[in-house]
């Protein structure tokens, strides 16, 4: 798939973090100083094309409470 994107509330450590693992990651850009223009792209082993997106507002206001990551439903 071409196009996916991912969110994520630093850039900087979501590159970081890529790169230490091994993944090519282009540079980050910023389009817009505004939260949600700072973006940079990379291809996954499968040959999916991502961006991905600076929202730090997603640090304060996650999508899926802290409290409810890692749960699993029971039956």
């Amino acid at each position: 798939m071409k196009g996916l994107q991912l969110v994520v509330a630093d850039a900087v450590v979501a590159r970081d973090e890529l790169l230490a693992r091994g993944v090519e990651a282009s540079e980050i850009t910023v389009f817009d100083e505004r939260d949600g223009g700072t973006f940079f792209g990379f291809d996954d082993p499968d040959g999916n094309s991502w961006a991905v997106q600076q929202l730090k507002v997603r640090a304060e206001q996650p999508l899926i409470p802290v409290e409810a990551r890692g749960r699993f439903a029971d039956g």
